[in-house]
This record gives C-alpha cells, structure tokens and sequence, in this order.
C-alpha cells in the first residue's frame, strides 16, 4: 500500500505505468489475491504488517483486526506507522525503528560488519548473497533461549553482532570471486 491505497494492478493510476516503474513493478510482483481497498482494510486479517512510510497510518484498532498472533514492524522514524506500545498490547511481536522500545531494526546493526567483511575479501562488488549471508549472521546472534517477543533481533550495542555478520559477508564474497 502507499498513500492511495493498496496497490493492484488494476488501480487507476498505474494504467499508463511504464513496466519499469516501481508502482507497476509492485503491482505485478506481489499482491497475488488482487487486494483493493486502502491500507487499514488491507491489514484486516493479516499476519504480518512492514511499514516504511509514514507516521500514524494505523491504530490499535487496525492492530487487533490482524490474524491472531499478528507481527508488526512499524520502521517510520521518528513517528511510527502505529504507536508501538499500542500495537504490543494486541501484536505477537512488534518491531520499530526507535530505540526506546525493544526489537529497534535499524541499518547500524549490519553497518560496520558488512564493510569489515568486504574490506577483508577485498570485494569490490556487493550482490544480494551477501546481504542475505549478513541477514543470517545477523539472526544467528539472537541464540535460541535468548528468542521472545521482545528480543528477535540483536541490540545495536551487542559486540557480536559486527564480528558475525563481517564473517559471513567475507564468506559469501570469497566464494563470490572463486565461482
């Protein structure tokens, strides 16, 4: 959804859309039930709720008409798409992209390990094996008794963070260059 509404195919505004837009590329890439209506119906239901936009597009209300043990990542900063402290008392897991509330996804914490990690294979490319090898480092830090609600993804402070995930990159782009 974007600030229309949900985006289909068969929305007005992506008639004239050229293939190479990222609205038509949106719109034959993903929405498969052919979902209309505006973001607050859209999320009726649902298991899960990524926002990257803007701030206090959803309420609590919206939250506790997702599917029974809904997940909502509400990434708008400073502002998130719903307050995260409402949306906890109905979610299953709720991330945000502030730091004063738990589960804070933000770029820092693969940062530094993903630049140690092509320093030290001397990539000079960057390809999506290796960011997927530093998005499994990254949630192989969280160890399995460590695992709720309230800790799914590590802190920015955690020192092992930035040694696991540079690891990784360097793993994936070593074999990048040897393939």
């Amino acid at each position: 959804a974007d600030i229309h509404g949900v985006v289909h195919a068969g929305r007005a505004d992506l008639v004239d859309a050229g293939p190479e837009t990222a609205l038509r590329w949106i719109a034959d890439n993903t929405n498969p039930e052919g979902i209309t209506g505006t973001l607050k119906e859209a999320v009726r239901g649902a298991d899960v709720f990524i926002g990257v936009s803007a701030p206090n597009v959803l309420d609590g209300g919206d939250v506790a008409a997702m599917a029974e043990g809904a997940i909502v990542f509400a990434l708008a900063n400073p502002d998130p798409e719903v307050d995260p402290a409402v949306a906890r008392q109905t979610a299953a897991v709720v991330a945000t992209g502030r730091s004063d509330f738990p589960n804070q996804i933000n770029n820092v914490l693969v940062f530094p390990g993903v630049f140690r990690g092509l320093l030290d294979a001397q990539s000079r490319t960057v390809d999506t094996g290796m960011m997927l090898a530093a998005a499994g480092a990254l949630a192989d830090v969280v160890t399995e008794d460590e695992l709720n609600a309230n800790y799914i993804i590590p802190s920015v402070f955690n020192p092992g963070a930035t040694e696991s995930v540079a690891a990784a990159v360097k793993r994936a782009a070593l074999a990048l260059r040897q393939a």
